[in-house]
């Protein structure tokens, strides 16, 4: 398995060793960063039938450095929206390691993590970054870069169709999150590495969050619990079932 490498940038913690791990699209990754630089990062192909490599990724990653979990400052992970199950495999591992190494885990929107991918192309000022939500819509975020080339929330999570997105987009430049059903409108085509951490401000990923309650942000429901309501004519909510 090949490392991709990102180029070194500054972090907020410069003494930080950090695992990041982010899964929301078929892109999936694991970067390590150590001393306020990127040392490495392995991609990972994500999606239904595919074998599970993020564990794999991971050990080869810190093998390669020479480092244990525990030697780890923390876990940060990609909370999404996007695939559920996913989202659910990468989650369960950042809390499994941060548990077993008594480590922090931290969470950062996937969605940034894909705008920073723009931060080199892009002027300081607003954008707006969405990705496909399924059924004829889109998970949106409006963001800022600032002078440093790094990126920040401007709104809560949306979920809208293709026309209210066009109407919401508004002159500003848009980027799409690994593909577009319109591409000849996206500024940028944008992929959620989980190397760009180091692009994100520190205050949107830097709180710590509780291993026992935290989960992603998965933007909607799973579809089998669609399907399994719509047929049973209730909730699993209404049910007691989280």
């Amino acid at each position: 398995m090949s490392a991709r490498v990102f180029p070194q940038e500054s972090l907020a913690f410069p003494s930080a060793r950090l695992l990041v791990l982010e899964s929301s699209t078929t892109a999936g990754s694991v970067a390590l960063i150590a001393d306020g630089a990127l040392v490495a990062m392995h991609p990972v192909a994500m999606g239904a039938g595919r074998e599970d490599q993020l564990f794999p990724a991971v050990q080869a990653l810190l093998k390669a450095a020479d480092m244990q979990p525990q030697h780890l400052t923390g876990v940060v992970c990609g909370e999404g929206p996007g695939s559920f199950t996913s989202l659910r495999i990468a989650a369960s591992l950042a809390k499994g390691l941060a548990h077993g190494a008594s480590l922090s885990l931290f969470a950062v929107s996937s969605l940034l993590l894909a705008a920073a991918d723009a931060s080199d192309a892009l002027p300081a000022g607003p954008a707006v970054v969405h990705g496909d939500a399924l059924r004829g819509e889109r998970y949106v975020l409006d963001v800022r870069f600032d002078e440093n080339r790094r990126v920040q929330a401007q709104s809560a999570l949306q979920r809208m169709t293709l026309e209210q997105l066009d109407m919401h987009v508004a002159g500003r430049p848009r980027l799409a999150v690994l593909s577009s059903p319109v591409p000849e409108l996206e500024t940028q085509v944008v992929t959620p590495w989980s190397a760009h951490l180091l692009r994100v401000v520190p205050h949107a990923w830097t709180r710590v969050v509780p291993l026992e309650s935290w989960e992603p942000q998965y933007g909607r429901l799973a579809e089998a619990q669609v399907k399994w309501e719509a047929s049973h004519g209730a909730t699993l909510s209404s049910l007691g079932v989280s």
